[in-house]
C-alpha cells in the first residue's frame, strides 16, 4: 500500500489558491443554478462572526448551554423577521437545511410506516420526499411509504382529480394517508394546494409545502401562498430565491409548534448553525425592504429567458402556461445531446447550469446521469442586476452552445463581457464591494 506524503503548509495555501481561483471563476461566469444565489456582503460578515464557533442547542431562552446572552437576541430577531416577511403564527429558524426542514416537518405530522404523496424526482420533486428504494430521505430515514401525485406532463402540475380519487382509494386500501407534501425542486407554476388540501384534511392528512426553491418568491407575493391556502406547514431553503446563507427553514401555525420545536431540537440538529442563524436574520430585513421589487424582476426576467431560449430553438416546457411562473425553467435538449454533456459544454463556455430529469425521461429509457433536460434560474442574475435585455444576451449564448455548437475562448469572452457591468449586488441595504470579492483576513 502506498501512503500518500502530504506536506500540510502546501496543502493549505493550495486551498486558498483554490479559493480565489473559484472567486475568479465566478466574476466572469453566469450563476444560473437554480438552487443557488448570491448573499449580501452583510450576509457573508455576519457568517464569519464568532457565533459559528458557539453551542445553543435549545430554543431561545431554554438552552442548554451558558454564553448564549447575544446569541438568543439575535436568533428572536431572526424569528419575529421570518414570522412577518411570510405572515405566519410560528417559525423554528433552526434547521440547517431544507432537507433537515422537511425531517422536521415528517417528524411532525407523520410516524414511520404511514403514507405520504408528492412529486416523483422526474416530475419535480425532492430527493427528499424519494421512497427507500431509490434512496430517499423520506423513505430511508423516515420510513414513509410514498406515493406520487398523478402529474400532467402538458400542464406541467399536478392533476387535481386524479389526485383526489388516488387518495380516497389509498385510505380505502387500509393505507394510513399522514401527509401531502407539496412543492419541490422543479416549481414552474404554482400547484394545486387550495384546490387539495380538504382532500387530505378530510382523510386525516397534513398538509406541507417544500418551498426551498420559491420561498423568496413567496414571500415577495410573486408566486402561491400556501400558508394561507390550506397547508399546516411550509419548510423552506433560505439560499435559493431566498438570498441567504445555506440553512433551512420550516413555518407553521401555532398549534404545531411545540411539536415541531421538538422535532427540530433534539429530534433532527444539536447545535444549529448559529452564525448562518445571524446570515439568515440580516437575510431575513433585507427581503422585509427589497423582496417585492427583487422577487417581481425574478419572475420578469425568467419569462423573458424562457421566452427567448424557445424561440433560440430549445423546447422550453410548460409553453401553454407561459413557460413559467418561477424562477425555474426546464428545456427539452434531446434535438441536440444528452444533459450531461451540453451541461459541460455550458460550463466549459463559462455557463453555470445543471441537467435535469424530464417528466417522461424514465419512460424514454434516459436517467438522471444523462437526461434530457437541462435546467436554469435567474435568482442569482437578478441580485446582480440584470434584467430583460440581459436574459434575451443570456439565451443567445446558451443557444450558441446548445443549438449551434459553438464553444472555447469566443463563447468565454463574450461571457465575460456581459458579466463585466453586474458584479455588484442589488436589493441590499448597500456595499462598496463586489459581489465574488474575495475577502481576504489572513
Amino acid at each position: 500500500m502506498t501512503t500518500l506524503t502530504l506536506e500540510p503548509k502546501k496543502m493549505h495555501d493550495r486551498v486558498f489558491e483554490l479559493l480565489m481561483a473559484h472567486h475568479k471563476w465566478f466574476e466572469a461566469s453566469l450563476p444560473l443554478i437554480a438552487s443557488e444565489n448570491i448573499p449580501s456582503i452583510a450576509v457573508r460578515e455576519a457568517i464569519i462572526s464568532d457565533f459559528g464557533n458557539r453551542y445553543a442547542e435549545g430554543w431561545t431562552g431554554e438552552r442548554v448551554y451558558a454564553g448564549c446572552r447575544y446569541i438568543d437576541q439575535v436568533e428572536q430577531v431572526c424569528i419575529d423577521l421570518a414570522k412577518a416577511l411570510f405572515r405566519v403564527e410560528f417559525a423554528d429558524v433552526r434547521p440547517i437545511s431544507g432537507v433537515c426542514a422537511n425531517l422536521v416537518a415528517y417528524t411532525t405530522f407523520t410516524n414511520p410506516g404511514d403514507t405520504m404523496m408528492a412529486l416523483a424526482i422526474p416530475a419535480g420533486g425532492h430527493i427528499s420526499m424519494g421512497r427507500k428504494d431509490f434512496g430517499g430521505t423520506a423513505g430511508s430515514v423516515r420510513g414513509l411509504d410514498v406515493e406520487y401525485f398523478p402529474f400532467d406532463v402538458d400542464e406541467m402540475n399536478i392533476d387535481v382529480d386524479a389526485t383526489a380519487k388516488k387518495v380516497k382509494k389509498l385510505v380505502s386500501d387500509g393505507k394510513k394517508m399522514s401527509l401531502g407534501m407539496f412543492g419541490g425542486s422543479v416549481l414552474p407554476f404554482p400547484q394545486p394546494v387550495k384546490e387539495l388540501s380538504e382532500v387530505f384534511h378530510d382523510n386525516n392528512a397534513s398538509v406541507c409545502y417544500d418551498a426551498a426553491h420559491v420561498a423568496g418568491l413567496v414571500a415577495g407575493g410573486q408566486f402561491q401562498d400556501p400558508m394561507h391556502e390550506g397547508a399546516d406547514a411550509m419548510t423552506a431553503s433560505t439560499h435559493k430565491t431566498l438570498p441567504g446563507p445555506q440553512g433551512g427553514l420550516i413555518i407553521s401555525k401555532s398549534e404545531h409548534g411545540e411539536n415541531i420545536k421538538r422535532a427540530t431540537f433534539p429530534g433532527n440538529t444539536s447545535n444549529h448553525h448559529l452564525h448562518h442563524l445571524a446570515g439568515k436574520a440580516i437575510m431575513f430585513a433585507e427581503m422585509m425592504a427589497y423582496g417585492r421589487e427583487y422577487t417581481s424582476q425574478i419572475v420578469k426576467n425568467s419569462r423573458a429567458l424562457a421566452d427567448k431560449l424557445n424561440e433560440d430553438g430549445l423546447k422550453v416546457l410548460g409553453e401553454k402556461k407561459g413557460f413559467t411562473k418561477s424562477h425555474v425553467i426546464i428545456a427539452d435538449i434531446t434535438a441536440y445531446g444528452d444533459g450531461k454533456t451540453l451541461e459541460k459544454k455550458l460550463e466549459d463556455s463559462n455557463i453555470i447550469l445543471n441537467r435535469n430529469l424530464l417528466p417522461y425521461d424514465v419512460k424514454m429509457g434516459r436517467h438522471f446521469e444523462a437526461p434530457g433536460g437541462i435546467r436554469c434560474g435567474v435568482s442569482e442574475v437578478t441580485r446582480l442586476g440584470m434584467k430583460e435585455p440581459q436574459m434575451r444576451e443570456i439565451a443567445d449564448l446558451i443557444a450558441r452552445v446548445v443549438v449551434k455548437g459553438e464553444q472555447g475562448e469566443r463563447i468565454r469572452a463574450d461571457v465575460a463581457s456581459l458579466k463585466k457591468s453586474f458584479n455588484m449586488i442589488h436589493y441590499a441595504f448597500g456595499s462598496s464591494r463586489e459581489a465574488y470579492e474575495y475577502i481576504k483576513l489572513r
